[in-house]
């Protein structure tokens, strides 16, 4: 074990004892091994690529990641998100029965098959979009929940803008070619984190290999789900134009990665450059959660208040990624401001946790209050102003 002097900087303002918690946490995850030098990402052959640290968002290798370029098919994650919205906000639901456009019906490239005047539930036609990456599935969603494609596509690009997709313009929603329809190696990571975090119970689908519809069975067209169990999702894409495209999630060990590698020449060469890159994010990077969101970090001192103590903590999960093997080398220190005075709101930053890594600051998070103290009473506010002259 390493001392934990060593990875805590105490400031004054700290009771140590309120810390030890995080103290705790902290020795949970220490690596008994030492860290190991980390190389240059795999030069593969892929036009662009980017991957992720899902729990931080650290880019953990890179390579052309804000080059716009052609999404292909991948742009049905943008349409799946979409759809996602609109059922968490109950303006459609699962068992919405969709009657299919001829539109739709005669759309071209992967299909799921759905005949012209048919009627086909939401459920379906997701499962449609997701596993066999129907260009006619997403056609009739987009109707159904906009009434047109064109006006769908206004609210992909709503969301886009919402999720800092800064280099995303969408032009349909199927990902069929267009002179405009252009977005990021970056971007799209955006985006897969966005839908594994935001609706992990519709994730799960990105993970089936097979879907049957029409009699027909198709299979899903993402390799890495046959010969890598961690990978759980998420979206292939291919034109001629963008060539064979591939966004990846895997989880091992509790960390969880995300990889878009775009513009590779053929199906196998997509899944090998995407494995090749993932592997080298869990053999030389881990990922820790060092305290979450809303626990109680410390009960610092609170003055004129209906209460003595505040209890404070993070809006957010402190995560970090380091190179693996060098948890030992880590420091953390926690600033409270030592004259917090009622009333105080809930979510008010009264200080600040920093985590260094051999003398290189990695993060730095707000501390704020995680609940609300009003003004005490004439007496309470009379006892703090005796207490605070006196020390």
């Amino acid at each position: 074990m390493y001392p934990v002097a060593k990875l805590i900087k105490w400031r004054s303002s700290i009771n140590r004892l309120s810390f030890m918690v995080l103290i705790i946490a902290l020795a949970h995850f220490n690596i008994a091994y030492a860290a190991r030098p980390v190389p240059a990402p795999p030069d593969v052959a892929a036009k662009n690529y980017i991957l992720v640290d899902f729990a931080s968002g650290k880019v953990l290798a890179e390579k052309k990641a804000d080059e716009q370029i052609e999404p292909a098919s991948i742009t049905k994650l943008m349409t799946a998100y979409v759809v996602y919205k609109e059922l968490a906000e109950n303006r459609i639901s699962m068992d919405d029965m969709v009657t299919v456009s001829e539109k739709a019906w005669r759309m071209g490239g992967s299909r799921m098959y759905i005949e012209v005047n048919s009627k086909v539930s939401v459920h379906d036609l997701l499962k449609g979009l997701i596993i066999q990456s129907g260009n006619d599935a997403s056609v009739a969603l987009a109707e159904h929940v906009a009434g047109t494609e064109d006006a769908f596509v206004q609210l992909m690009n709503q969301y886009a803008v919402e999720l800092g997709m800064e280099n995303t313009h969408f032009e349909n929603c199927t990902g069929w070619p267009a002179k405009k329809h252009l977005t990021t190696a970056r971007d799209i990571a955006k985006l897969a984190e966005a839908v594994i975090r935001e609706f992990p119970s519709h994730y799960s689908w990105y993970a089936e290999k097979e879907y049957t519809y029409n009699d027909i069975k198709q299979y899903n067209r993402n390799k890495l789900l046959w010969s890598d169990s961690s990978v759980d999702g998420l979206k292939t894409g291919h034109t001629d134009s963008a060539g064979y495209c591939l966004v990846a999630s895997a989880q091992r060990s509790g960390m969880r990665v995300i990889s878009v590698v775009l513009g590779t020449e053929s199906e196998n060469k997509r899944a090998s450059v995407s494995q090749a890159i993932l592997n080298y994010g869990f053999r030389f990077y881990e990922s820790h959660i060092l305290y979450s969101e809303g626990e109680v970090m410390s009960r610092p001192r609170i003055w004129k208040g209906e209460f003595e103590n505040l209890a404070v903590g993070l809006a957010q999960d402190l995560a970090i990624t380091i190179p693996r093997g060098a948890y030992s080398d880590l420091d953390a220190s926690m600033d409270i401001d030592k004259n917090i005075e009622a009333p105080i709101t809930r979510g008010q930053q009264v200080g600040v946790v920093k985590v260094s890594l051999n003398g290189d600051l990695l993060k730095t998070l707000p501390l704020v209050a995680l609940e609300t103290v009003n003004t005490g009473n004439l007496f309470q506010i009379a006892k703090d102003y005796v207490l605070r002259l006196v020390n």
